[in-house]
């Protein structure tokens, strides 16, 4: 209930506060969530790491442009492309970058998770890809997170029959866009970080898997590095 209640009251206000930034919000987009500021923490870690002049960075299945926002806030050389598939969540993705006059390094386009960078020739090209995907499946927003969508859209948290789909979309198709070397960094939901971590194995594409933890010790973002040959 404290949560419905939660996004009831950022909704109402128009506004809430991730990793440190105020951000505008809308119905039609995820309330950001302060488990997810564990996964911009960590590519922000990864790009001071990787020491570049002016990182490039996708963020896949952006919402309200939270982790795009602030990762160029924190970054700030680092050239962001956003994308999503609803209106609703490229509108207000769109209104954030335009509230932190970021126009000039962070686009947000629409379309199918990679489709939306279609004719971009942005392919090979990026340090790090993050997304923070819908990961809770059908059967689970039948029954006990059924609550979740009485204030936020469907889109945002289904997941398929095992809460995974997104993910195994995203493993999939991330290697084409990555540079060698690049970083897919994921969320991921209570206990799945066990499968993701299989998942990216299992691809062939990518090495130095492993889990990032929360300060309780669950992974909540699997992370590889794209290999050579990807």
């Amino acid at each position: 209930m404290s949560e419905e209640i939660s996004v009831a009251e950022a909704y109402s206000k128009g506004r809430t506060i991730f990793m440190g930034l105020e951000l505008l919000i809308a119905p039609g987009a995820l309330v950001p969530r302060p488990e997810t500021e564990l996964l911009g923490t960590t590519a922000l870690d990864v790009l001071s790491q990787m020491h570049l002049p002016a990182p490039r960075v996708i963020d896949m299945c952006c919402g309200a442009g939270n982790l795009a926002c602030a990762i160029a806030h924190y970054a700030p050389t680092a050239l962001v492309w956003a994308s999503d598939l609803t209106d609703g969540c490229v509108e207000v993705a769109r209104r954030n970058v335009a509230h932190h006059a970021m126009a000039d390094r962070v686009s947000v386009l629409q379309g199918d998770l990679f489709s939306a960078f279609s004719g971009l020739k942005l392919d090979g090209t990026m340090d790090v890809i993050i997304c923070n995907p819908p990961y809770i499946s059908e059967k689970r927003l039948e029954g006990d997170r059924a609550h979740l969508t009485e204030l936020e859209p469907r889109e945002a948290f289904a997941a398929g029959p095992y809460g995974l789909s997104i993910h195994m979309r995203v493993i999939k198709d991330a290697p084409r866009y990555l540079r060698r070397g690049g970083i897919l960094l994921l969320e991921v939901g209570l206990g799945q970080d066990r499968q993701v971590i299989s998942l990216l194995e299992r691809s062939k594409a990518y090495e130095t898997i492993r889990a990032v933890t929360n300060e309780t010790g669950e992974g909540r973002v699997v992370m590889g590095q794209a290999t050579p040959q990807a």
